[in-house]
C-alpha cells in the first residue's frame, strides 16, 4: 500500500481553513448493474442435503426432483455455495442455510436443526447482490459497500478471511475505500468490480484466481505470508491489467468459479486468469494464468454470461446461444459422448432452437434457463442435481429438468454447489 510522501520545510503545519478542508464523503446510494437480478420468484431445491444445504429440514438429505423451499418473503436471487445456500429477498434481506461449520451462514446455528432451515443471517444492510463460495459468503449493499463472512482454504486448509488462520462468522465490511457495483465468488476467493471498471481480489491463490501475485507468491503468499491474500483493507488488492495502445482498461463485468476468474472490458474484450488444466480459459494451451489475459478465442463474439466449474466454463452469447471450452468427461459441456476436451468455446448444437437468458456452472454439470421460462441441465448426476434423468445418471446433452414443482412455473434462475441445486422459480398464471 502506498504512503504519502511528507512535504518539505522546517516549519510548523498550518491548519486547512474550512474551504481547504476535504469534503466528507458522499455516500453513494443506487449502485445499478446487470447482475442485480429483481425479478422474484419461490426457492426449489435439489441434490444431496446431508448438511442442510437444501433448506427442507433435518429429515430431509436428498431430493431427486425440486423440493419448496419456506422463505416468507418472495425471493430475487439465489446462490448454492460448496455446502451452503444462499437467498436474497425482495426487501433487501439475506437468508442462509446448510453448512456452518466454518460460518458460512453468518448468523448462530447453535440450536440444533436451525442450520437445515432458512434463517435471517445478522446483517441489517439492504442488499443488492450475493455471491457464496465454498466456506463463504458475501453481501454486496445498495451503496456498493461489500460484506462477507465464513473463511477462505487452500489445500492446506484455513487461510483466513481478515486474519490468519480465523473464521469469521459474523459479517464484517471489506473493501472499506471502493463503492463496488458487482461481487462474484469462486470457491476460495472473491471479485469486486467497482463503479470505476477496477478489479479487486482477495482469497486463496494458488492456481493464479486472484490475478495480481507472481507464480511464486502465490502458495500462501511466498514469503510476505498470508496477509497479501486476505484484509484488503491492509494489503493492496487491485488486479493491475495491462494498457492497450495506452488506453487504461475499464472492465463491466466480471465472473468466478472454482479457480478462475473471467472479465469483460468495455469493448467486449474477455480477460481470464487462474487453473487452465483443461484448456479451459481458452489459451490453446495448459498452463496456468497468474495474471489476466485476453483471450482470442472468447474475444471473437460479445458475451452475456460466464459459467465457471471445476474444470469448464460455459458461455452465453448475446444472440442466446450457449457454449462450451474446457473438460468433457461425465457431460458437463453438453457437446456428446465422444466430446473429452474442447479447446475453444463451441456452440452446443442440440440447443439450436432454444433462446437462453441465463446460464450456470456446478462442479461438474451446467445449467441454463430459456427465455420461455424452462431450465435445461447437463453433466454428472451422482448427486442427484439434475432433475432431469433418473437418480444418478449423467446427461450428456442439455435435458429438460422436470419435477412437480416445476410443472406450473417458470424458472428465473439456476446456481449449482457442490452436491446441490438450487432454482428460482415463479408461477405461470
Amino acid at each position: 500500500m502506498s504512503t504519502q510522501r511528507a512535504t518539505g520545510g522546517r516549519g510548523r503545519k498550518r491548519k486547512a481553513n474550512a474551504a481547504e478542508a476535504p469534503a466528507k464523503k458522499q455516500k453513494q446510494k443506487n449502485i445499478e448493474h446487470v447482475s442485480h437480478r429483481r425479478e422474484s420468484g419461490i426457492v426449489l431445491t435439489i441434490g444431496e442435503g446431508d448438511v442442510g444445504q437444501l433448506g427442507l429440514g433435518e429429515d430431509v438429505l436428498e431430493r431427486t426432483k425440486p423440493g419448496k423451499v419456506n422463505i416468507p418473503d418472495a425471493v430475487v436471487q439465489v446462490h448454492a455455495g460448496g455446502m451452503h445456500t444462499v437467498c436474497l429477498t425482495v426487501n433487501g434481506e439475506v437468508y442462509t442455510f446448510g453448512c456452518n461449520d466454518e460460518g458460512a451462514l453468518g448468523r448462530d446455528t447453535t440450536e440444533e436443526g436451525s442450520e437445515t432451515l432458512p434463517v435471517k443471517a445478522d446483517l441489517l444492510e439492504k442488499v443488492v447482490q450475493i455471491s457464496a463460495g465454498d466456506s463463504h459468503t458475501a453481501a454486496l449493499t445498495d451503496d456498493g459497500r461489500v460484506f462477507i463472512w465464513g473463511t477462505f482454504r487452500d489445500a492446506n486448509g484455513v487461510i483466513g478471511l481478515l486474519e490468519e488462520r480465523a473464521v469469521q462468522k459474523t459479517p464484517v465490511q471489506i473493501f472499506k475505500d471502493l463503492v463496488v457495483v458487482k461481487i462474484a465468488s469462486g470457491s476460495d476467493h472473491i471479485i469486486a468490480l467497482t463503479t470505476d471498471g477496477i478489479i479487486h481480489t482477495i482469497g486463496n491463490s494458488e492456481q493464479g484466481q486472484l490475478g495480481r501475485l507472481a507464480e511464486c507468491m502465490c502458495q500462501r503468499g511466498g514469503r510476505k505470508g498470508v496477509g497479501v491474500l486476505i484484509n484488503p483493507d491492509k494489503n493492496e488488492s487491485e488486479v493491475r491489467c495491462k494498457r492497450v495502445k495506452g488506453k487504461k482498461l475499464k472492465f463491466v463485468d466480471v465472473w468466478a468459479g472454482a479457480f478462475v476468474s473471467v472479465a469483460k472490458e468495455e469493448s467486449g474484450d474477455m480477460y481470464a486468469w487462474g487453473l487452465n488444466n483443461y484448456y479451459q480459459l481458452g489459451a490453446g494451451d495448459m498452463v496456468n494464468r497468474f495474471v489476466p489475459q485476453r483471450m482470442e478465442t472468447f474475444s471473437k463474439k460479445q458475451w452475456k454470461d460466464i459459467g465457471i466449474g471445476m474444470h469448464h466454463i460455459i458461455a452465453l452469447d448475446t444472440e442466446g446461444k450457449v457454449h462450451a471450452i474446457g473438460r468433457g468427461e461425465y457431460g458437463r459441456l453438453g457437446l456428446g459422448e465422444d466430446c473429452k476436451e474442447q479447446k475453444e468455446p463451441k456452440h452446443i448444437g442440440t440447443m439450436n432452437g432454444t433462446k437462453v437468458s441465463s446460464i450456470a456452472s456446478g462442479s461438474c454439470c451446467s445449467f441454463a434457463v430459456s427465455t420461455d421460462g424452462t431450465a435445461l441441465s447437463w453433466g454428472m448426476g451422482s448427486c442427484k442435481q439434475l432433475a432431469s434423468t433418473d437418480d444418478d445418471e449423467d446427461a450428456w446433452e442439455p435435458t429438460l429438468m422436470k419435477g412437480k414443482q416445476l410443472e406450473n412455473r417458470s424458472v428465473i434462475m439456476v446456481s449449482s454447489g457442490g452436491q446441490h441445486t438450487v432454482l428460482l422459480a415463479k408461477d405461470k398464471a
